[in-house]
């Protein structure tokens, strides 16, 4: 079948597709850790704050959108820095376009640590539902304020650069055609579901999703933080 041996194929056209048992399992873990993982938990956090058969604001606090994140995020880069640690000892003296996969891909993974680092420092909760009311997220302290903007910021801008890394990985292994198509397939999913989602109004501030709309909640008085973010009331 032609189509078939054509997809087979390495990049390069190739007769055979050759790679080291740790470079191939280093490009499994990057795939599954930024490639499915880490936007799968992005999208959560984004568009599941609030569902539709949820009743809000009757109902606040839907816990689904943080225990999704959290565990995608967390295996996410679980996968990466098993990744990490193959290509390190295997990929010594790279050089050409692997070195720039390197150097990117080094990038890459310290923005995915920074985001396990600052979402641990992040701050306590408070509000009505804490053991105690005051906090930085329900003040939404100048700390509470900064740790989302970064927080957000960098790790949409990750999960963009990723498609780039991943795509010079492919190349840097001469990896075979269907891989970066199904990948791409993939990723032209998620772009179809963000706009969809983003569009139908479900990227919902998670200060009201969490407390609600009542304006005697301090950070209903303040702009929600980031781009797109919609607040139902206020």
């Amino acid at each position: 079948m032609p189509l078939l041996d054509w997809l087979l194929a390495p990049l390069s056209g190739a007769p055979t597709h050759e790679i080291t048992p740790w470079a191939s399992w280093h490009a499994r873990l990057m795939v599954l850790g930024w490639g499915l993982l880490l936007p799968l938990g992005a999208l959560m956090a984004r568009f599941c704050k609030v569902m539709p058969s949820q009743g809000w604001p009757r109902r606040l606090d839907n816990p689904l959108w943080w225990h999704a994140h959290r565990v995608l995020q967390w295996s996410g880069v679980l996968a990466m820095t098993v990744g990490v640690v193959l290509a390190w000892r295997g990929a010594q003296g790279a050089a050409g376009l692997a070195r720039l996969h390197a150097v990117a891909g080094w990038a890459l993974c310290l923005a995915g640590w920074a985001q396990v680092a600052g979402a641990l420092l992040r701050g306590s909760k408070g509000g009505p539902t804490d053991r105690q009311m005051r906090g930085d997220h329900y003040d939404m302290t100048r700390w509470r304020l900064f740790f989302e903007r970064a927080h957000k910021g960098i790790g949409w801008l990750a999960v963009i650069a990723s498609i780039g890394v991943i795509a010079l990985g492919f190349v840097v292994a001469d990896a075979p055609r269907w891989m970066p198509l199904a990948l791409g397939a993939w990723w032209l999913a998620l772009a179809g579901a963000f706009a969809a989602l983003q569009r139908r109004g479900r990227c919902i501030d998670t200060y009201q999703a969490i407390w609600g709309p009542d304006p005697m909640h301090p950070g209903n008085r303040i702009p929600p933080v980031g781009w797109g973010v919609r607040r139902p009331f206020g």
